[in-house]
C-alpha cells in the first residue's frame, strides 16, 4: 500500500487535498453520487491515509491515455490452510495487442481490485471443479471503463462492475461477455467513485440489500431487533445501517475491538455494539449480546460462523431469522469446525435458517439494488467505508488483512 504526503496530494481520481487546522478531518466541496443533487460535502476521515468515509461525492477525472501494457495477479500455488501470505501470489506484465478490436468485443480497464473473505475459499485446491488455479489470474470483482467497444450493449466510456480475472487491461469476446457476471454502473457513479462498483453497488452492496431485504423479510421488520456479525466490515456495516437508518430497527453489532465498535456506534448509528475478542465461547458472546438486547433478536445476519452463530441460535426469538451469507472464522481452516444445532428448537417457534448468494439481486432479478442502494446513499442513510490500497502489487497485503482484523468497511485496490 502506497503512503504518499499525506494531507497534500493528488490521488489519481481524487483532487488535491489541502491540510486543514485538524488532522483527522480534511474536507472539500463535491456534488452528490446521482449527479442530480445539489452540492453537498464529502468528507475524510479515520485514524489514518488509508481508511475514508464518503457522503455525497462525485469528483470527475480527467481522460486517461489507452494503455497496452497488462498487470495481472496470478495465483502461485493452492493454499490448503492457514493466512495467504505475499508469496501466494505474483504480477506478472504482459503486452495486450489493442490496435484493432473484433466485431462484438469489448476492451476493458480494470480501475479496482476487490479484496473479499469468500475468495480465500477458492485458493484451497479443494473444489471439484475451481475457477482458477496456481499459475492462472486470480479471479474476483472488479470495476472499471469500457475503453472501446464493438458490442451492442457496451460503449466507449461506460463504467461497468464485473466478476473477472484479475488483469488491468482485457479484451471479452461475445462468448465471454455472455458467460460473465457484469453490470451497468454508467449514470449512477462518476469514474472517481468507481470503487463504489465493488462495495455498495457492487457484490457486498447487493449482499447486504438482499440478505436483509429479502432472506430475512427486513422489508417488513420494522421495530425488530436485528444482530449483524464482521459488522464493520463491507458488508456488516450496509445492513445494519440499511436495518437501523431505512427500516428502523434496533441494530446490535459485534466487531473486534474498541475501534471498531466505536465506529460502529459513532459513525454508523448502531444502537449497540459489542466486541466479541472478549468473548470466549458461544455462551460468553450470547451473555454479551443478551445483555444489548434482553429480549433477543428477530434477526440474524451471519458473516462469521463459529461461536457467532451458535450464540445466535440461543437468541433467536420465535418466528426468528438467519441469513447466512459468511463464515470468515474458518476460512483458513483446513476444514471448519461443526456448529451445534438443535432442530427441534426451531419446529414450534417457526425459526428459520437460509444461505444465500447475491446474483438475483445484483443481476435484477429481484428488486431494484443499484437504483435503491444509491439513493439511500445519497439520501445520507447509507454510509460509505473503504480501505484503499494502491497498486495491483498491493493486492495480497489487502488481502491478508482480512484476516488480521486491519480494514474497515470494503477493502479496494487501486489499480
Amino acid at each position: 500500500m502506497c503512503i504518499r504526503d499525506r494531507y497534500q496530494r493528488r490521488v489519481r481520481g481524487f483532487p488535491r487535498i489541502a491540510m486543514s487546522s485538524s488532522s483527522s478531518s480534511v474536507q472539500w466541496n463535491a456534488s452528490s453520487l446521482l449527479g442530480a443533487s445539489p452540492r453537498s460535502t464529502a468528507r475524510r476521515d479515520g485514524q489514518n491515509d488509508k481508511h475514508r468515509t464518503y457522503e455525497h461525492s462525485s469528483i470527475h477525472n480527467t481522460q486517461k491515455p489507452r494503455p497496452q501494457i497488462c498487470k495481472s495477479l496470478l495465483l502461485t500455488e493452492w493454499i490448503p490452510e492457514g493466512k495467504p501470505n505475499p508469496e501466494h501470489f505474483e504480477v506478472v506484465t504482459s503486452k495486450l495487442d489493442v490496435s484493432e478490436l473484433q466485431e462484438g468485443h469489448v476492451l476493458l480497464q480494470t480501475m479496482v481490485f476487490s479484496a473479499d473473505p469468500y475468495m480465500r475459499g477458492q485458493m484451497k485446491g479443494n473444489n471439484a471443479e475451481p475457477s482458477y488455479g496456481p499459475g492462472e489470474a486470480v479471479r474476483g470483482f472488479v470495476a472499471g471503463e469500457v475503453l472501446e467497444s464493438k458490442h451492442p450493449g457496451w460503449a466507449a466510456g461506460d463504467l461497468f462492475g464485473a466478476s473477472l480475472g484479475f488483469h488491468t487491461i482485457q479484451i471479452l469476446s461475445p462468448e465471454q461477455l455472455s458467460q460473465t457476471l457484469m453490470w451497468k454502473l454508467t449514470g449512477h457513479i462518476s469514474p472517481s467513485e468507481i470503487s463504489w462498483g465493488i462495495g455498495v453497488l457492487g457484490m457486498p452492496g447487493s449482499t447486504a440489500y438482499g440478505g436483509f431485504l429479502d432472506v430475512l423479510d427486513g422489508k417488513h421488520s420494522e421495530g425488530q431487533t436485528l444482530w449483524v456479525s464482521a459488522a464493520a466490515g463491507a458488508v456488516g456495516s450496509m445492513v445494519g445501517q440499511i436495518a437501523k437508518n431505512v427500516y428502523n430497527c434496533t441494530v446490535v453489532g459485534t466487531a473486534g475491538g474498541d475501534l471498531k465498535c466505536e465506529l460502529l456506534l459513532n459513525d454508523l448509528g448502531f444502537d449497540h455494539a459489542v466486541d466479541y475478542k472478549k468473548s470466549g465461547c458461544a455462551d460468553d458472546l450470547a451473555a454479551a449480546v443478551g445483555a444489548a438486547v434482553p429480549g433477543g433478536v428477530d434477526m440474524y445476519f451471519e458473516n462469521v460462523g463459529g461461536m457467532h452463530f451458535e450464540a445466535a441460535l440461543k437468541l433467536l426469538r420465535p418466528h426468528g431469522r438467519i441469513a447466512v451469507c459468511g463464515r470468515i472464522s474458518s476460512y483458513n481452516d483446513g476444514t471448519a469446525d461443526p456448529v451445534r444445532i438443535d432442530p427441534g428448537q426451531m419446529i414450534y417457534t417457526f425459526q428459520r435458517i437460509e444461505g444465500f448468494m447475491c446474483q438475483p439481486w445484483l443481476t435484477k432479478q429481484k428488486g431494484d439494488f443499484v437504483a435503491d442502494m444509491g439513493r439511500w446513499v445519497h439520501e445520507g442513510k447509507v454510509r460509505v467505508k473503504e480501505t484503499f490500497y494502491d497498486g495491483i502489487e498491493s493486492w495480497p497485503e489487502a488481502f491478508r488483512g482480512l484476516f488480521e482484523g486491519t480494514n474497515i468497511g470494503k477493502v479496494v485496490v487501486r489499480a
